[in-house]
């Protein structure tokens, strides 16, 4: 799992193995040490609710995607589109985009050709 942090905005990319694992019931983990100031940690799983989620604190994230919303990235892959959502915080909304890796979906899945009235906004 690649993790993009900037300003207000968390992007998450997986390639197709994660994506396996986290449709599986796996909970994906990034996790960087930083020595004495301990370790950064998000983790990634699916639930049934109907929203994106963000719980924990700034060493240790958990981000919960909607089952359903990932089942349906997943059935157009490989796509560059991803799902986006804005989770409201105390300060200010966050961004969070969630992606698989298209270069890793086109190797696994090979290229599909689409209409455009295929794309699907998530909000």
């Amino acid at each position: 799992m690649k993790v993009q942090i900037q300003s207000q905005s968390l992007r998450l990319r997986i390639d197709e193995s994660e994506l396996a694992r986290l449709l599986a019931g796996e909970v994906l983990e990034n996790q960087t040490w930083l020595g004495t100031p301990g370790a950064l940690s998000q983790r990634l799983q699916l639930h049934d609710t109907a929203e994106a989620l963000l719980d924990g604190d700034t060493h240790a994230l958990m981000i919960t995607l909607p089952r359903e919303d990932v089942l349906a990235l997943q059935a157009r892959l490989p796509c560059r589109d991803g799902l986006s959502f804005m989770l409201p915080t105390q300060a200010r909304p966050l961004q969070l985009q969630f992606d698989v890796d298209v270069r890793d979906s086109v190797r696994q899945r090979g290229v599909q050709r689409r209409n455009s009235s295929d794309a699907v906004s998530i909000s």
